[in-house]
């Protein structure tokens, strides 16, 4: 049984592999087929999560601006009412102007209080609270009751040193943005 049986396994051996050589090809161009779809796959993920990162820096941005805005404008009413109660002139329109003032500054905390970093909300509540404190203040000093030693001159520069609290806040939202090496704006 020698050549025979070395002829007829040499046979099998052919035809098994000629059978088998599409199953053995088709398994491995679907590895390969599976590991492309997995690549895709990994790579639509990268893609997806990188317009997350954007489009949530962009609602951050928009909220940075939008609160900057409020609370700036919030100190410059509270800034400009102060000098319409040295003056004795508070007028109904000033009132109007410090309220919603106020109330953008409100809004504007409230919003931001959802998307901002722990950094940028612990200034923007450490600013808010300086804030409530110089509107106290003088809305006391209006009514002709101010705080022990509070005058015009001393709540007009506890809101002064409210300007530097908003450049440390208005820095910090910057560095959050990740433009923090661009030259801050300066006060003109």
């Amino acid at each position: 049984m020698g050549s025979a049986a070395i002829a007829l396994l040499a046979a099998v051996v052919g035809v098994a592999g000629t059978l088998l050589a599409p199953v053995l090809s088709q398994k491995s161009a679907a590895r390969a087929q599976r590991a492309e779809f997995e690549r895709q796959q990994q790579a639509a993920h990268m893609q997806w999560l990188r317009e997350q990162q954007r489009a949530e820096l962009a609602v951050r941005r928009a909220c940075y601006i939008e609160t900057n805005a409020a609370y700036r404008r919030y100190r410059t009413q509270q800034m400009n009412y102060l000098w319409h109660v040295h003056l004795g002139e508070v007028t109904e329109k000033a009132r109007e102007e410090l309220e919603t003032a106020r109330h953008a500054h409100h809004a504007a905390f409230a919003e931001a209080q959802m998307v901002a970093s722990p950094a940028v909300l612990a200034q923007l509540d450490d600013v808010t609270k300086a804030l409530s404190e110089g509107y106290r203040r003088t809305k006391c000093l209006e009514e002709g009751h101010p705080d022990e030693g509070d005058t015009f001159a001393v709540i007009e520069a506890y809101l002064q040193w409210l300007w530097e609290r908003w450049e440390e806040m208005r820095a910090v939202m910057r560095a959050d943005l990740g433009a923090a090496n661009l030259p801050p704006n300066r006060r003109t």
